[in-house]
């Protein structure tokens, strides 16, 4: 008989043990948890998220654009320095003369249209380059026209997208940022001459040493001592995530020089109803008539965006929209003296 001072013993809930099964699935759920937060932190921290190795100093110190311009979208500014004559596909001062042609070729499907542009400097320091917000580093980028209009541009190229990848010799405006020689590529002089070379066989001293205000890395070379370069078929930029194959047809900007101090430029629209874009070889074609006697190849597809006196001259992504580049070339005043 129970005393009634004494309480009623509760019995505990009977705990099943986890089975060998579960507790195995259970690890390798976790671990693939785990790897695939690791894969994806990975591919986000290699092309989304924001390195910035160097912060330039600001070099914005072109000079503003005044006299007679007959576009009505320039915007006049108080200073007399510049005394140029502009409209919506010329520009003309004592430093530089620039022509732009919209060019089309073909019918249907087979349609292309591109712009050349065609430059003379007295100067080689007008032709500069710039970096995204200022900044050296991955995944930073800025539109084309933004970075060309913090810098007082005239005109404005995208440049090669250096930021996507972490190899290449890269000068910039005279300072080395990353010296790690991959591939072919291209140095711009402080005598107005342009040379494609193999970055393995030029060393970053040298060409400082020689004069090059800046590389360029991507390629492939498209025109070298006046002749085309004819293995385009197995030409190979890099092995990175999201690349398209670069010898179909695609959107394309591209530099080329004529003789010192004379360059032309060149980008073409593509992958759109009225420009199905270029291969190298007819770039390279291209190039060779407007009288290129070196020309390279810079980033393409969505990037090939050019810039005039505030404006985008073509369609980027067929819809007139720009993406986001690392980096461009440009044109300005007053940087020579």
């Amino acid at each position: 008989m129970m005393n009634i001072d004494e309480k009623p013993t509760r019995k505990e809930p009977h705990k099943r043990p986890i089975s060998p099964r579960k507790r195995r699935w259970l690890i390798i759920t976790l671990i693939i948890v785990l790897a695939v937060g690791g894969i994806l932190y990975s591919l986000a921290d290699r092309y989304l998220i924001r390195h910035v190795q160097v912060v330039v100093a600001d070099e914005n110190t072109g000079t503003p654009i005044t006299g007679n311009t007959n576009d009505s979208n320039n915007t006049s500014t108080t200073t007399t320095e510049v005394n140029a004559t502009s409209d919506d596909w010329n520009y003309s001062s004592d430093d530089m003369k620039v022509n732009i042609e919209k060019v089309q070729t073909g019918l249907g499907s087979d349609q292309i249209t591109y712009y050349v542009a065609d430059v003379q400097l007295t100067d080689a320091s007008s032709l500069r380059t710039a970096l995204a917000d200022n900044s050296f580093g991955t995944n930073i980028t800025e539109n084309t026209s933004e970075i060309a209009a913090a810098n007082n541009a005239i005109f404005a190229i995208n440049g090669d997208y250096y930021g996507f990848r972490e190899d290449g010799v890269i000068i910039r405006n005279g300072t080395l940022y990353r010296d790690s020689p991959t591939r072919d590529a291209l140095a711009l002089f402080n005598d107005g001459t342009m040379k494609t070379y193999n970055e393995n066989e030029i060393s970053s001293s040298e060409l400082l040493a020689e004069g090059a205000n800046n590389t360029l890395s991507f390629g492939p070379i498209l025109i070298q001592d006046g002749e085309i370069v004819s293995h385009f078929s197995s030409v190979k930029i890099d092995n990175n995530f999201g690349n398209r194959s670069i010898q179909d047809a695609n959107p394309r900007t591209v530099i080329g020089m004529i003789e010192p101090n004379h360059y032309v430029f060149v980008v073409v629209d593509g992958r759109q109803d009225n420009s199905r874009g270029m291969t190298l070889a007819e770039l390279a074609d291209v190039m060779k008539g407007l009288g290129a006697t070196e020309a390279y190849n810079l980033d393409g597809g969505g990037s090939s965006t050019m810039y005039f006196m505030g404006r985008v001259v073509n369609n980027p992504l067929g819809r007139n929209q720009e993406r986001g580049v690392s980096d461009i070339l440009y044109l300005t005043e007053g940087q020579g003296s």
